[in-house]
């Protein structure tokens, strides 16, 4: 039996998004057609639309579809730029927190190269791995001239839940545009364009139980956007090339069949737990507000490597820091950037529960994490 604990990196397939899929792909037709069975697709894009809007508290001509979150990040501020210049408007200054997912750290660097006099600032976080709102109101006050803000609403790595509501007030108070990337929020915490207070907002399907490839982008109406993809008129100019119905019709059915956020319950009994066995592991992140999905642990002197392989050997999938790194296990950017010793930093593993994660699965894997660590400090102090 194998004990899936990597939902931050891909939560497994709803099975009501396999269904809207399958009756998807059942009626093969391009949305962008005229007749009767392009009309058909069409219909069903925009009821997918429209359930997302609802689910961001927008109205459906807000969201336009991307192929995920990575896409959607790259768009919101790469777009937002394009457009300012575009209306000779340039944004001056571009911020962006030390713990951000790659797909906005480099973009944003990207960025910095591309847009003449438009600079980089990197927001930095607490030790507890929150964002330093009184350094990013220096950054946001030293400045001169248009800035644009991005940061997440929830870390991907410890489960730290982010000021975005203050982190917005200050935006406001500036006069900066603000993107979320609100991909590891949805369904974990309130993830609104009221509740988040942002301009953009960023989500992706396979977070929640959807299908791979497929995310989307949610503006205020008053947001410049440029285009990233030119081709056809689709996504209201937005993002050129036919839409993957099936993949929309998954994303929508995922929002549908969310419930209430996973509870903190099982999350700190097997903190209590693993803790009780390993006095001197340290979770990161623990005395701040955090999703109840997910635990960023290091056992002291036992790799992050061994681990993953070890627990993966004995029938559980875990991993450490983000999953965005080519399958490679490497020091954390986000531990890092909270000051964690280097040593300790890469001892790191993230366990992240999801829909259909049991309490039986969460105490399998204490037993089995404790364990491997009992063992590999035998061995490594023998």
């Amino acid at each position: 039996m194998r004990v899936y604990l990597d939902c931050n990196a891909t939560a497994p397939l709803r099975p009501e998004a396999r269904d809207a899929m399958l009756a998807a792909l059942g009626t093969a037709a391009n949305p962008s057609s005229v007749h009767a069975e392009g009309r058909a697709a069409r219909a069903r894009l925009e009821q997918a639309r429209a359930v997302i809007a609802g689910f961001a508290g927008a109205l459906p001509g807000a969201v336009t579809f991307t192929s995920g979150g990575t896409e959607a990040n790259t768009l919101a501020i790469q777009g937002a730029l394009q457009a300012a210049a575009e209306a000779g408007q340039r944004f001056t200054r571009l911020i962006v927190s030390a713990i951000e997912h790659d797909s906005v750290l480099h973009v944003a660097r990207n960025a910095a190269s591309l847009h003449p006099g438009l600079r980089l600032s990197l927001a930095p976080v607490t030790s507890e791995g929150g964002i330093d709102l009184a350094a990013l109101r220096s950054t946001l006050m030293e400045g001169k001239g248009k800035a644009l803000v991005s940061t997440m609403a929830v870390n991907n790595e410890t489960g730290v839940v982010q000021p975005t509501q203050a982190i917005a007030s200050l935006c406001r108070e500036h006069g900066a545009l603000f993107h979320c990337d609100a991909v590891q929020a949805a369904g974990k915490v309130a993830s609104t364009l009221e509740d988040i207070d942002a301009d953009l907002l960023t989500f992706s399907a396979h977070k929640i139980g959807g299908p791979q490839g497929v995310g989307a982008l949610v503006c205020r109406p008053s947001t410049p956007m440029s285009p990233l993809l030119l081709g056809g008129r689709q996504e209201n100019g937005l993002r050129a090339g036919t839409e993957a119905t099936a993949a929309i019709a998954g994303f929508a059915a995922a929002l549908t069949a969310l419930g209430d956020p996973l509870a903190p319950t099982m999350r700190d009994a097997l903190e209590e737990s693993l803790l009780s066995a390993c006095p001197d592991a340290v979770i990161f992140g623990r005395a701040a507000k955090r999703v109840g999905n997910t635990t960023c642990i290091a056992a002291p002197g036992v790799p992050a490597e061994t681990l993953v392989i070890a627990l993966d050997l004995d029938g559980f999938a875990v991993s450490a820091g983000s999953a965005c790194s080519s399958g490679k296990v490497t020091r954390s950017h986000v531990l890092d950037a909270m000051g964690v010793e280097p040593a300790l930093a890469q001892c790191a593993i993230r366990i992240s529960a999801g829909w259909n994660t049991t309490a039986a699965d969460v105490e399998a894997f204490a037993d089995a994490w404790k364990n491997i660590v009992a063992r590999t400090r035998a061995r490594l102090a023998a």
